[in-house]
């Protein structure tokens, strides 16, 4: 399933695209959209992780004591 959603761009861009007969631009904004969004939830997964990161620096217990605590629990 798709949306339409629809962008405003200057006349004078319009008229530029018109003269490039050759491009889809529906599939190129497509790909941009698409690859921007992969960069955007790239940079908050990072983010999270970094931070995850820095919580674990605080623990008292060394986190490879507790990793294998809880593989010791799976079993």
């Amino acid at each position: 399933m798709s949306t339409v959603i629809s962008i405003r761009v200057s006349k004078r861009l319009k008229e530029l695209m018109d003269k490039c007969e050759n491009v889809d631009w529906s599939e190129e904004v497509r790909q941009f959209i698409a690859r921007r969004v992969r960069e955007v939830l790239m940079e908050a997964y990072l983010k999270a992780a970094r931070n995850a990161r820095r919580q674990l620096s605080k623990l008292q217990v060394p986190v490879d004591k507790l990793i294998r605590e809880d593989r010791e629990r799976e079993h």
